[in-house]
């Protein structure tokens, strides 16, 4: 199988060439309104080659989609593994003892093993991997399998309530179910400093002899922020429990679980170039009893399965260092034309706005609203233009923004010019208020 990036070079080496055709006149248009934004150059080839390898966005050359933190589009090989699978040798797993059969339950058990290497698991004969629909289910799934049996009357849980609500609402399920019981159990809000990442002082010192478990989050849905999850593991000693919201991080930057030491790793496959429906909780079953989830386990997902395999590989191949690169560049390039156009206003930490930001840089989510124009509106405006954003609330807890923005969501196959020409409607926008 050919490597995402064309060649057959295990480091993805790109070519010496440069953009062309309509990017490169993009790119020089656009100068004037991201001037402090830094292109990667030796990622302009590697990623033109990328790009040419999703259907939709080839097929479709007056759409800009910039919604990938809903949900990212699909390689072709990762369409192929899915055609191939159900044209070839489709099957339940675990229910019968014919070859097809057998087949699909080893790929079942071969796709756990490559979620734990794309996540660097240390100890692989330990931990466990189980497949659901996604990162709500996982959550879910933890909150009331896992964490719910063991609370006791008096003890507490960190809680993200800035974050996404997916990774709220599952933990104060859990709370609730047990105060019918009786049993009171403390949900204390995560800290937040002034660049919105945790505050790892204040966390510090909520941190005591009754917590039992951090619920964190890998990278933000509404600000892009890195929210340097590798920090909890020192400030909640060697027993808490941690478990990771990865929905945004998983296919779009690097995670290590031998790095970062977190418990549960929960994430969706259809925001990481696999199919919808699909989505898994890595345990890493050290700290409590072993995660299993509860009930019967009905029949899997395999398609959903087999298509988040082939997308594991595919972005291992492209190169999860060079993907976050170019996402973080893309995402600069949209911050600093957006600094320069006073109707509007950015979400998230103002000083991680320039390219030479002194603080983390995004990864590729960057939420604004304009000052007059309503966000749905303004999401109107833009389709009619060809760009695709989201514009609502994007299910952020209580103690997030509260009224909504437009958030655009950037991946590898998003161009500098698609970036240029958000810019240049928005600019259009701005001299018009």
């Amino acid at each position: 199988m050919a490597r995402p990036d064309g060649t057959a070079r295990p480091d993805g080496t790109s070519r010496p060439d440069g953009a062309s055709g309509a990017e490169g006149t993009a790119r020089r248009d656009g100068a004037a309104l991201s001037q402090g934004a830094a292109l990667p150059e030796d990622l302009v080839g590697w990623h033109e080659r990328l790009r040419g390898q999703f259907p939709i966005i080839t097929a479709n050359p007056d759409v800009s989609y910039l919604d990938s933190a809903a949900t990212a589009q699909k390689p072709r090989a990762v369409l192929d593994a899915v055609t191939t699978y159900l044209s070839t040798g489709n099957a339940n797993a675990a229910r019968g003892t014919y070859p097809w059969a057998n087949r699909t339950t080893a790929r079942i058990e071969q796709a756990r093993d490559r979620v734990r290497r794309f996540l660097g698991d240390p100890d692989p004969e330990r931990s466990g991997v189980h497949f659901g629909s996604g990162t709500t289910e996982g959550l879910r799934a933890v909150a009331l399998d896992w964490l719910a049996p063991q609370l006791r009357d008096g003890d507490e849980i960190i809680v993200p309530f800035a974050d996404h609500a997916a990774n709220i609402e599952p933990w104060l399920e859990a709370v609730g179910l047990l105060a019918r019981q009786g049993i009171r159990v403390q949900p204390r809000a995560m800290p937040y400093d002034a660049a919105f990442d945790y505050d790892t002082d204040r966390l510090a010192g909520m941190i005591g002899a009754r917590t039992r478990l951090i619920a964190a989050t890998h990278v933000h849905h509404v600000y892009g922020n890195d929210m340097n999850v590798h920090r909890l593991r020192a400030v909640a000693g060697p027993d808490v429990p941690i478990c990771l919201d990865a929905a945004q991080g998983v296919g779009h930057l690097p995670l290590s679980v031998a790095e970062t030491d977190v418990d549960f790793v929960v994430f969706s496959g259809h925001k990481a170039m696999a199919l919808p429906g699909t989505g898994a909780v890595w345990a890493r079953n050290r700290r409590g009893p072993v995660y299993h989830p509860a009930g019967w386990n009905g029949s899997p997902n395999t398609s959903g399965i087999i298509s988040l395999a082939a997308a594991l590989d595919w972005l291992e191949d492209a190169g999860l260092e060079r993907i976050a690169r170019w996402n973080a560049a893309l995402g600069a390039r949209l911050t600093d034309g957006l600094r320069a156009l006073p109707s509007f206003e950015v979400l998230g930490c103002q000083r991680s706005l320039a390219a030479d930001s002194p603080v983390q840089r995004r990864n590729g989510i960057v939420a604004f609203r304009h000052r007059a124009v309503g966000s749905n509106d303004l999401g109107f405006i833009l389709a009619a233009d060809g760009i695709m954003v989201r514009a609502d609330g994007h299910c952020q807890g209580d103690q997030g923004e509260k009224t909504a923005s437009v958030r655009v969501s950037l991946h590898v196959y998003n161009s500098v010019a698609e970036v240029d020409h958000l810019l240049t409607v928005l600019a259009a926008l701005d001299r018009a208020s």
